[in-house]
This record gives structure tokens, C-alpha cells and sequence, in this order.
């Protein structure tokens, strides 16, 4: 069965940093997509950024860019987002989501992605 966990949400100021983590495991995929997305109360998920396990291309929603780094680490199934100057306009639950079956530039895109972990809480305080 696949798992997708986050972990590092938490509390920070405006212009503070967090590093958020997601680990993947129970799927067979040596090249696939992961993700981040993320959703604020009230309102609908959003693509924040994507990249895939065993390339190093990278997509990011306009409102990151600059700010935001997504990583992996392909020996521990994991992604890392690096969130630096946040916002408050940034705070939300963040949801780590993977696309097994695409890799490449198939992933450099917010459409691709059906596999989801719980999420993680993010809080910006002005």
C-alpha cells in the first residue's frame, strides 16, 4: 500500500523559514513524480511545486518561485520542500502527493499527481 508522510510544518514569523519533508514508500517506481501542494482554510488546493525521483527539473507555482526550493532524495523516497522568506499568505496544510506512474517532464506539471499523504500544518504569523 502506498504512504506518503510529511513531516516539518510548524509555526513561523513572516520572513522566517521551514523545511518540510515527505518519505514515499509501498510502491515498486524507480522514476516518478512527487509533489507539494498545499490548501489554506476555506479555500481550494493549490500546486505549490513539483519535480520527480532521478532528475533534478523542477516546477513551481508562480507565487514561490524565488522563495521555494523542492528537492529529492531518490536512496530515501523522499522530497523536501525549503520554504524561505514565508508569507502569511503561504500558511496552510501542505499535502505531499506522488504520480507513480510519469517521471520526467511528465511531472513538471500540477495535473498528474493521484496519490496523497495527510498533510502538514504550516502557520505564518505577521
Amino acid at each position: 500500500q502506498v504512504r506518503l508522510a510529511e513531516s516539518g510544518g510548524g509555526s513561523v514569523q513572516a520572513g522566517g523559514s521551514l523545511k518540510l519533508s515527505c518519505t514515499a514508500s509501498g510502491h515498486t517506481a524507480a522514476r516518478y513524480c512527487l509533489g507539494w501542494f498545499r490548501q489554506a482554510p476555506g479555500k481550494e488546493r493549490t500546486g505549490v511545486a513539483t519535480t520527480f525521483v532521478g532528475g533534478s527539473a523542477s516546477y513551481y507555482a508562480t507565487s514561490v518561485r524565488g522563495r521555494f526550493t523542492i528537492s529529492t532524495n531518490a536512496a530515501k523516497n523522499t522530497a523536501y520542500l525549503q520554504m524561505d522568506d514565508l508569507k502569511t499568505e503561504d500558511a496552510g496544510t501542505y499535502f505531499c502527493a506522488a504520480a507513480f506512474k510519469w517521471s520526467g517532464g511528465s511531472c513538471l506539471s500540477f495535473s498528474k499527481f493521484d496519490e496523497w499523504g495527510q498533510g502538514t500544518v504550516v502557520d505564518v504569523g505577521d
